[in-house]
């Protein structure tokens, strides 16, 4: 079993039965993107971001998000120092190396907004000030369904900068039967082992980024996001960093794979996934009932994949 799979091995130690999400949320660390997952509470999204963060060696920061969660609690703030004179730089919760916002939708627009500049440029800025975020750096973010108690929608700059919106979903029986028998004998979370270093995923995602990618595959990925811009069904459609996450996306996919380059399924298995958040659907398609998803592989079954060889 290659690094990949034993980082998955692990992590299905607490989590068992969603193995097409985890995997998701590798193939999003490698690429050096964020994950976002809509879900009720209580399936497993503070478990499985945890077990993450022990399987890859990284240091782990978490905030509960809710309506009093101030900025300065995300991104740190300044204190006077009387022995020094000077002001004096107390880190926030983002600075680490996997940041678990949870119940991100239950903070106030502005509080939201403090996670824009770390998730998109590695650093946080206070008083004029920039301090740059440990590497490797990844936001789990989680949020409640729409119009549960207490949420408001996350505005749309922040959704873009996710790399992909996951759902968990109730466990099967099976997998619910064998939740509660390993936890019989302790916290399974303890028993998750570190299968990489930091340093080891920065080499995994260097490695990521040299795989390579035809410029028929590039056209390709472009035309499939040109058609969610041209598309009766859909108002708004996905911004040219989308164009960006789905090629990284895709790169990763194909690592994971054994693949130092790019084929077109790689495209079409991160394509849905990483659109759906991004685009705004036409009042038609919401009145006819029609989901995001449904429109976007209909885009994917009509544009023709490039033959590589």
């Amino acid at each position: 079993m290659n690094l990949s799979g034993n980082i998955i091995t692990e992590v299905k130690k607490v989590i068992s039965g969603k193995e097409r999400v985890l995997w998701w949320i590798l193939t999003a660390i490698l690429a050096r993107g964020h994950i976002l997952i809509e879900d009720i509470p209580g399936v497993g999204k503070t478990t499985i971001a945890l077990a993450f963060s022990k399987a890859l060696g990284l240091d782990y920061g978490r905030v509960q998000f809710t309506p009093d969660v101030l900025p300065s609690d995300i991104t740190g703030y300044t204190l006077y120092n009387k022995d020094t004179g000077a002001m004096t730089y107390q880190s926030g919760a983002i600075l680490c190396n996997l940041f678990l916002a949870d119940e991100l939708n239950r903070a106030t627009s502005r509080t939201q907004s403090a996670l824009l500049e770390a998730m998109e440029e590695g650093q946080v800025t206070v008083d004029g000030t920039s301090h740059q975020i440990p590497k490797p750096f990844t936001v789990i973010a989680t949020q409640n369904p729409t119009g549960a108690s207490g949420t408001s929608l996350l505005p749309d700059s922040q959704l873009d900068r996710f790399s992909v919106r996951l759902s968990i979903g109730y466990p099967s029986p099976k997998s619910e039967r064998a939740m509660v028998l390993n936890r019989q004998s302790g916290d399974p979370l303890k028993s998750v082992k570190q299968i990489t270093s930091k340093s080891q995923l920065i080499s995994m995602q260097s490695d990521c980024d040299s795989v390579f990618v035809k410029d028929e595959i590039v056209d390709y990925i472009v035309e499939l996001i040109g058609k969610t811009r041209n598309n009766s069904m859909i108002l708004r459609g996905a911004s040219p960093r989308t164009t960006l996450s789905i090629t990284a996306l895709s790169k990763a996919m194909a690592y994971i794979n054994g693949r130092d380059y790019v084929i077109p399924d790689d495209v079409g298995a991160v394509f849905c996934d990483a659109v759906e958040h991004r685009i705004l659907l036409a009042p038609s398609a919401e009145a006819k009932g029609i989901s995001g998803s449904s429109i976007l592989e209909k885009i994917l079954d009509s544009v023709k994949a490039p033959s590589i060889t």
